[in-house]
């Protein structure tokens, strides 16, 4: 029988021991940017072969839905929330210790010195939560400061700087330079392109 579950709402969640309210503390586990799926999936092979499935309880690699605007179309990509990062629920012996240590990709613990710090319940709630919010956000493909020509719109063709971005209503701030002035424009993320 496999004892591993996936959560359904987070395929970046990883429940090797499905018991309710088994104990144990949350640690942040750095590892290779960019491997964090591949670090994640290791460790829970580690875990299995090396039982153990009651020390090593749940991985999890945080992610957030987000809107990204690629080529004037709208995608939405899951984006790591610490990139670099990864959580593991695990009951902390030398025998964890080391499996999770030693796993491919794995780069160390935060913490103090060589011991692990477990992060209080309130952090792994909020980052629970943030998690799981419904609205994706828009991922900006600009920044402020950048040049910009205006695609769509009144103001089609004109050419402007971003002044300000609004990642959660998909809206971006251009100045436009218009009779001589700089005038603020507030646009959709689709309504602008890099120069």
């Amino acid at each position: 029988m496999d004892d591993i579950t996936v959560d359904q709402n987070q395929e970046n969640h990883l429940i090797i021991n499905p018991e309710p309210k088994k104990p144990g503390n949350w640690y942040v586990v750095h590892t290779y940017s960019g491997h964090e799926h591949k670090v994640a999936a290791a460790l829970d092979q580690r875990a299995k072969s090396m039982n153990l499935t009651d020390y090593i309880l749940e991985i999890l690699v945080p992610t957030q839905n987000k809107i990204q605007i690629k080529k004037g179309e709208k995608h939405q990509i899951k984006e790591k929330l610490f990139p670099g990062y990864m959580l593991v629920k695990l009951i902390l012996t030398d025998d964890s210790w080391l499996a999770v240590r030693t796993t491919q990709g794995v780069t160390g613990f935060v913490g103090v010195g060589n011991k692990p710090t477990p992060l209080p319940k309130s952090e792994i709630d909020n980052i629970m939560k943030f998690m799981t919010m419904e609205a994706p956000k828009y991922k900006a493909s600009f920044s402020i400061g950048e040049a910009v020509k205006i695609i769509e719109g009144p103001f089609a063709d004109f050419l402007g700087s971003v002044d300000s971005i609004d990642d959660a209503k998909g809206k971006v701030k251009v100045l436009v330079s218009i009779f001589g002035r700089e005038t603020p424009v507030e646009l959709d993320f689709l309504q602008v392109q890099k120069i």
